[in-house]
């Protein structure tokens, strides 16, 4: 088996269009070699504990009104592409996401991780819930198949947001720079949302090299 590993964050469009690319070449490789794991990168690391207002985040980072218009419905016409309904209206607000990449560690550590990524994307893009709030993160964790009780427990604690914070901080100073970002078998990095046939190629180059190693 290949690893790949994922870094994203449950609140970056991109991460989520990129995903689905992915998900597609998968269903149609079932026989693809790869192992998943998806680490931490927050795209705004400096967010206040509480989140902001997604309208004045918005308007602050893309420098006015008209800017983010424009940067999102170029967003929202790649995820039409990808066959996502993204219900941006319904977000209102911009969270932290420290305690939702603490939940897809914990997460992983249960075997859980596809199912905790996957419905904090939905949760976030099609729900518009604030995946910063604990009790929503709790609510996540549950549906899952996690403990309610437990979860709560951890993230009324700080229990691994330092180790999550190093390897944030690890992957920027190594250069990563943006998500999503996909590193092949712990040598080979691929950026930003690629398309179903680019990880189709991949998987069917990948396996024949496993075939003639075998």
């Amino acid at each position: 088996m290949i690893r790949l590993d994922i870094f994203s964050d449950p609140i970056c469009p991109w991460c989520l269009i990129g995903k689905s690319y992915l998900d597609k070449a998968l269903e149609s490789r079932p026989n693809h070699p790869f192992i998943i794991e998806w680490h931490p990168f927050q795209l705004n690391p400096e967010m206040p504990a509480g989140g902001m207002d997604r309208r004045d985040y918005l308007e602050t980072k893309f420098g006015g009104k008209q800017q983010a218009v424009e940067v999102y419905a170029r967003i929202a016409e790649a995820a039409e592409d990808a066959g996502i309904a993204i219900d941006f209206a319904a977000i209102m607000r911009t969270p932290n996401t420290m305690d939702a990449h603490r939940l897809i560690h914990w997460a992983g550590l249960e075997g859980r991780q596809a199912a905790a990524v996957a419905s904090l994307f939905r949760a976030y893009f099609k729900e518009g819930r604030d995946i910063g709030d604990r009790n929503v993160l709790v609510e996540i964790a549950t549906s899952i198949g996690m403990n309610a009780e437990g979860t709560m427990r951890l993230l009324e604690s700080d229990a691994d947001r330092d180790d999550l914070m190093a390897r944030d901080m690890d992957a920027r100073q190594k250069g990563l720079t943006g998500v999503p970002a996909f590193l092949v078998a712990q040598q080979y990095v691929m950026s930003g949302a690629q398309p179903v046939e680019t990880w189709q190629q991949v998987i069917d180059e990948l396996a024949a090299q496993l075939t003639q190693e075998g």
